[in-house]
């Protein structure tokens, strides 16, 4: 069975960090490729950050500067470590896994940035 859990979402203040991760099932791992998008509603869902074989990173401009991305394979878990976060920041996280064989979503971990 395929698994991809997010987790570590919450309630935080303007200028907190949170640390988000995904953790994702053996049955899928290793991952060619992970990524973390964001979704507020009534907006598309985009991407924050993707990792590319464990290493290779690349950020959208949204939080560029503000996030990193990282995987620990022995864990199988991929993070997103924010800083910095502003109430813009707001919004639904998802990780997508992604294998030769298509790509898989996380149910998502809602983060709320409030004062």
């Amino acid at each position: 069975q395929v698994q991809v859990v997010e987790s570590g979402g919450g309630l935080v203040q303007p200028g907190d960090s949170l640390r988000l991760s995904c953790t994702v099932s053996a049955s899928i791992y290793p991952l060619t490729a992970a990524g973390w998008y964001r979704q507020t509603p009534g907006k598309q869902r985009e991407l924050v950050a993707r990792i590319y074989g464990g290493r290779t990173t690349d950020y959208s401009d949204s939080m560029k500067g503000r996030v990193t991305i990282s995987q620990d394979s022995a864990k199988r878990t991929v993070y997103l470590q924010m800083n910095s976060l502003k109430p813009e920041d707001t919004a639904t996280y998802y990780c997508q896994a992604a294998i030769r064989g298509g790509n898989y979503w996380g149910q998502g971990t809602q983060v709320t940035v409030s004062s």
